[in-house]
Order: structure tokens, then C-alpha cells, then sequence
């Protein structure tokens, strides 16, 4: 019998799908006019792993940023996350997931809870292997996010942004492990 993705494979696609998020999070701004290569420029490679689960390869997650970068302050940097699925996954298990992650590291008030699973699930695409979802964090203002090197929009919300990303970087992320192969090359 198959196991069903976890709640942190589920929750990195929706890495992908925040894009999307509707007015209902404060803004969808228009898709950024850049490409993923220039949204990165000057952020070298800090860390890449493959994250598995149950021995099933999800994702490979990679982390571009300055060598400046301290992860303990990840919410206060500029950076970018890039997946790259070697399974699929349903948009819509995907906000499920990160609702559930996000509420893990730090309870979140019940309405903004609601606003944000709803918006998920409306708007999260489904994955399908080989995607490559890139999201650049911008603190204070909010996440750009790319399919595939393509821009797909913005996001201006840096609440949002800044829980959605401590999935893979804050100190209680559920992958622990993932975390410390990313920021292994940055300053402690």
C-alpha cells in the first residue's frame, strides 16, 4: 500500500501554488517582468538536498542567497527557494499541508487561517516530476514565484511570505534535517 506524501512534501509544493494567492491575501500583484535567472542573479548556490520520504524521492530543494545570509534571521534577507518535484502532488492536498506546517511551527490566528487555506485551495496547481518552482523572498514586501524559469506572479504579503518560507528555514521546520543542508554554507 502507498503512503501518502507528507506534510512537508505537500507543503513544498505549495511553494509553487502561493503564487496564485488571490486578493484575498492583501495583494496578487502582476507577474514580475524578470526571468528566475535575473530574480537570482548575485544569490549563489548555499545549499541543495534531495528530501525523501519513506525512501520516495519528493523534491530536490535548493537554496540561492548572499553569502551574508544568516538563516537564523532568514525573515530579514533576501533569498530564493527552488524545488525541483520528482513526484506529483494535488494543489489542493498542497494547502492542506502548508496550513498544517505553517500552524506547526507557530499556532496562527483561526481568520487568517481560513483566508489563506481557502485561497490555497482555490489557486494551488496541481505539481507534476521534473517542475521547477522557484519563489524569491523579498522581506517586508512579500515572494515572486516562477514555474519552470517563468514568472508567475507576486505575492505582497510579508506575513504570508515570510511563514510560508520558514517551512524549510525556520528552527521548527518539521524537516530538520533538509534545513541544516540548505544553510550549510552560511555564517552562523
Amino acid at each position: 500500500m502507498k503512503s501518502p506524501p507528507s506534510r512537508h512534501a505537500l507543503a513544498v509544493v505549495a511553494l509553487t501554488t502561493a503564487l496564485w494567492l488571490p486578493c484575498s491575501v492583501p495583494a496578487l500583484a502582476n507577474a514580475p517582468a524578470d526571468s528566475a535567472a535575473s530574480a537570482i542573479a548575485g544569490q549563489p548556490l548555499r545549499g541543495r538536498s534531495l528530501y525523501r520520504y519513506w525512501g520516495f524521492e519528493v523534491y530536490v530543494a535548493s537554496l540561492y542567497a548572499a553569502p551574508t545570509f544568516v538563516a537564523e534571521r532568514f525573515e530579514q534577507e533576501r533569498f530564493a527557494l527552488e524545488l525541483q518535484y520528482r513526484r506529483a502532488f494535488r494543489g489542493e492536498d498542497i494547502a492542506q499541508r502548508s496550513i498544517e506546517e505553517m500552524q506547526d511551527i507557530s499556532p496562527l490566528p483561526p481568520e487568517q487561517t481560513g483566508v489563506w487555506l481557502a485561497t490555497m485551495k482555490r489557486l494551488f496547481p496541481d505539481v507534476s516530476p521534473g517542475d521547477r518552482l522557484l519563489g524569491v523572498y523579498r522581506p517586508g514586501g512579500g515572494a515572486s514565484f516562477y514555474l519552470n524559469g517563468q514568472p508567475r506572479g507576486s505575492i505582497d504579503d510579508p506575513v504570508f511570505a515570510a511563514r510560508f518560507f520558514g517551512i524549510w528555514l525556520s528552527p521548527r521546520t518539521s524537516a530538520p534535517q533538509l534545513r541544516e543542508a540548505l544553510i550549510a554554507a552560511t555564517p552562523r
